[in-house]
């Protein structure tokens, strides 16, 4: 739904508070990618509409130029991209990191009791001999 093309230029022009005419010029730098109609229509979705602000805030409130503007946002996609592949990474080691934990409780439980020997003395074996003073 986020992604649905819904909006035309004049109304997606009025939502960001840009001309038209800067909306079309946007696509041209290809800082944009409206959708369009079987009739060429441009159609934006409401995800273009916030791509368009950020853009408008990058250029009026930060006065980076529109060179800036297309290396940032291509930075923030790439940090978007690798961020939602760590947490899946992590997601399917946490998996693993359980179903591995399972694993050696069940063979714990499956373990037959071991009894220690016990030495002449009446210590366990594996227990070390005290100094004697």
């Amino acid at each position: 739904m986020h992604d649905e093309p819904c909006y035309v230029i004049s109304i997606a022009a009025k939502l960001v508070a840009l001309h038209p005419q800067t909306l079309r010029y946007y696509e041209r730098l290809g800082l944009v990618v409206p959708s369009r109609s079987r009739g060429k229509v441009r159609l934006y979705s409401p995800s273009d509409i916030e791509r368009l602000q950020r853009i408008s805030r990058l250029v009026e409130d930060l006065g980076v130029n529109l060179a800036g503007v297309e290396v940032i946002l291509n930075l923030t996609e790439r940090i978007e991209q690798m961020q939602a592949e760590m947490d899946a990474m992590r997601a399917e080691m946490e998996a693993e990191i359980e179903h591995l934990r399972a694993l050696l409780d069940e063979r714990s439980r499956n373990l037959p009791t071991v009894r220690r020997r016990q030495l002449p003395s009446g210590r366990p074996a594996s227990q070390p001999k005290e100094d004697e003073s």
